[in-house]
């Protein structure tokens, strides 16, 4: 048992100016709130990129008004050129995976709910922890520079292949300036990952207050955890493999460039370097990315779904030891993203393996979750909508993955919209749904008040049905076999799937349109909702042990000890069917995992 109290550690205390208190604050919450306004302000942004891409893919001479003020050689007369498509779908994929999928469900609330989880007053290194979300700002800004310079951002799509990324302006739009932009911007929103996962590790390891044990930790805090460790060698992989292509850039250097390679009829003055380099490389962070955006989706909804359902689920360990499963194997299938990329069949298998394994710790946690839903009373709230919907997608993202497991499937479908589909359902969309179980559950924790609960599910069915109505068609477009990144169909077997397109694209504007309720209802409440009780739904958890929003050390100078674990539901005690974990009543349960 971790005895150490968090109160032993040395803290900041009050801040006492505007500054200090809402700008460069070294509040944990603070920072939590800053990373959750800045992942809001990206999807904005992803989410009118991928409008414009849609229309454009939809009716391709379309001319969207005012498109000419965003880049005027890449919409002349409003209509979109297939370079400046490819350019707008490169930042959707980027503003999207880096500074959403990543920084909402992972920075945002781990920043915010870590400390309380584990009874500390702040995070270890508060610094630190200011310092990642301006560097992550920064990163942010200078990606969003890319639009203002040159001939706009880069065009390579959110992996970046080499040797187009690598060799300049020669090789066409966008990949001059635009790529060393992005990858300058990719590079200092690692260092800023970094940081933040330097502060989440011994928080969780060595600031638990009295009584909690590593087991005794909530769900979302493993999760936390686990993916912290995932991001320091991930992202330490990413950091180093950009900086490399700024120097082929700028350098003249020949990391990502082999001998002898000629564009645009031209020799390049490059030799020795290996184009599948960058590849390795950015798959070794790329596919433990997809568990950093998704395992903290998994934490998140356990906690919603435990809360509501009034019982723990089948097995608390169970589910630790299958997201720490998720997270060590996803960096030993990074090489299925490299089927097409000319490797020996051999060692196809090799990856292959590995990739069908990895969806045994996935299918264990869904029988968990589907198996503590049986003969659960459900309480049906936003929250507890959005968090069954997230195992709905992520079943939906999974069964397609089976099929890319498989090379010679694989080798089929790559360049196809069957990818998109299933990167959709199992990493973005199923994010971005354990996003909104988290904001509508813990919304009156952070702000202290209460969210609008119809316009909530209003919210959830248009945004469910929505995202049903993008993504499964194409699964068929894929098997089709429209390929993807094409910004026109002038081949004559796909003119018959542009009906397909036109209804995918009116679906994405419907969801994308239903998501204006969820910012209303969000800024409306955060500052005109209804002021929120500090357990509104009867949570046993640290966080609900402090008011809402809780004070700048959290607990109001208490020094929290923990008796129980974090899911002491349908037990019968004094406060109803459940127990607080720092209330020392004992009661009658079987439920403790010490």
């Amino acid at each position: 048992m971790h005895d150490t109290s968090a109160h032993a550690v040395a803290h900041h205390g009050p801040p006492t100016t505007f500054i200090r208190k809402h700008v460069f604050s070294l509040d944990h919450k603070v920072i939590g709130k800053q990373y959750y306004d800045l992942g809001l302000a990206a999807v904005i942004i992803g989410m009118v990129l991928s409008w414009l891409v849609r229309i454009h893919l939809a009716w391709t001479n379309f001319a969207i008004p005012g498109l000419h003020l965003l880049s005027k050689t890449g919409a002349p007369g409003d209509v979109m050129t297939p370079e400046f498509y490819l350019q707008l779908m490169t930042m959707h994929a980027t503003f999207m995976v880096f500074f959403v999928l990543t920084v909402a469900p992972f920075a945002a609330f781990g920043n915010f709910f870590i400390p309380i989880h584990t009874g500390a007053e702040d995070m270890p290194f508060p610094h630190f922890n200011m310092m990642s979300f301006w560097t992550t700002f920064v990163a942010f800004c200078v990606m969003l520079l890319s639009f203002f310079v040159g001939d706009g951002p880069t065009l390579g799509g959110w992996t970046q292949y080499a040797p187009l990324s690598a060799v300049g302006s020669v090789a066409g739009p966008g990949q001059g300036a635009g790529v060393v932009i992005w990858a300058t911007s990719i590079a200092i929103f690692c260092v800023g990952q970094l940081f933040g996962s330097l502060n989440f590790i011994p928080n969780i390891l060595d600031l638990r207050c009295k009584g909690l044990s590593m087991m005794r930790l909530p769900l979302p805090t493993w999760a936390w955890f686990i993916t912290s460790c995932m991001g320091l060698t991930s992202f330490s992989v990413l950091m180093p493999a950009c900086v490399l292509l700024i120097l082929d850039h700028v350098a003249g250097t020949s990391f990502f460039i082999a001998s002898n390679l000629v564009i645009n009829d031209q020799l390049q003055p490059h030799s020795g370097g290996s184009t599948l380099l960058w590849q390795h490389l950015f798959w070794f962070f790329g596919h433990p990315e997809v568990y950093i955006a998704i395992v903290p989706g998994m934490g998140i909804v356990s906690h919603v779904l435990i809360t509501n359902m009034r019982k723990p689920m089948l097995s608390h360990r169970v589910l630790i030891y299958s997201m720490g499963a998720l997270a060590v194997l996803s960096y030993v299938v990074y090489g299925h993203h490299m089927f097409v990329s000319g490797m020996n069949p051999v060692s196809s298998i090799v990856f292959s393996f590995p990739t069908l394994m990895i969806t045994i710790p996935s299918t264990i946690i869904v029988l968990i979750w589907i198996g503590s839903l049986y003969g659960a009373k459900l309480r049906i709230n936003s929250a507890s909508l959005f968090a069954l919907a997230f195992i709905s997608l992520f079943i939906t993202g999974g069964v397609s993955g089976f099929f890319l497991a498989q090379p010679s499937i694989q080798i089929l479908l790559h360049a196809t919209y069957f990818v998109v589909a299933h990167f959709h359902f199992t990493m973005a969309i199923a994010s971005v749904f354990g996003i909104f179980a988290g904001t509508y559950f813990w919304f009156p924790k952070m702000w202290g008040r209460m969210m609008n609960e119809t316009l909530g599910r209003v919210h959830f069915w248009c945004s469910f049905v929505g995202v049903y109505c993008i993504f499964m068609p194409m699964h068929y477009l894929g098997l089709a076999g429209n390929v993807r990144r094409y910004s026109s169909f002038a081949p004559d077997y796909m003119q018959p799937l542009v009906g397909v397109h036109q209804f995918i694209t009116i679906a994405a504007l419907f969801t994308g349109a239903a998501q204006l309720i969820f910012i209303y209802n969000f800024i409306h409440s955060r500052f005109w909702g209804p002021p929120a009780p500090d357990n509104p739904w009867q949570g046993t958890s640290l966080e609900w042990s402090t008011t809402s929003p809780p004070p700048w050390d959290n607990f109001g100078g208490r020094h929290m000890v923990v008796y129980h674990d974090p899911y002491q539901y349908g037990v019968q005690s004094s406060v109803g069917d459940y127990v607080m974990q720092d209330s020392p009543e004992q009661v009658k349960t079987d439920h403790d995992e010490r």
